[in-house]
């Protein structure tokens, strides 16, 4: 795991890969859970025999949300950003989602720093985020994910 402890240390990883995080497998039960917290139940996500007899995937598929939302807990995985007073979720730029992910199958976000700015004391950092389905040649989504971290002193 990457460790930035100020602006000068993750300035110094412009263009750089960030690394990768550990495998997340998606299962009927997040999903389920996730249509709950949505109030998306769109068969396709939640109706696991009537997927496979109807669907085009022969199976469930997670919301293509559900796997952003996946965002903040697989990229604590990639850096530890210290010496904050606060973190801001901040926007997603230029996402595209490549295809949907199976439920059961593993998955794993890559990060590179695209560009980072200090405005007025604040950091913006956008990150290329690629959500990689182990076993697939194209990612589940694609696209630029924007925080704002506020540095201690």
């Amino acid at each position: 795991m990457l460790v930035i402890r100020n602006f000068i240390e993750f300035e110094s990883y412009l263009g750089k890969e960030l690394g990768v995080s550990k495998l997340h497998k998606i299962t009927q039960e997040q999903i389920m859970k996730f249509a709950d917290a949505t109030i998306d139940h769109q068969w396709i996500h939640t109706d696991p025999v009537r997927a496979e007899s109807e669907g085009p995937f022969k199976a469930t598929i997670a919301h293509g949300y559900l796997t952003l939302s996946l965002i903040p807990y697989l990229w604590k995985q990639i850096v530890d950003v210290q010496n904050l007073k606060m973190e801001i979720n901040y926007g997603i730029e230029n996402l595209r989602f490549g295809q949907p992910v199976i439920v059961d199958s593993e998955v794993k976000l890559k990060a590179k720093l695209v560009s980072i700015a200090n405005l007025r004391g604040v950091t913006k950092a956008t990150i290329g985020a690629e959500l990689e389905i182990i076993g697939q040649n194209k990612p589940a989504f694609k696209g630029e994910v924007v925080f704002l971290y506020h540095f201690e002193g």
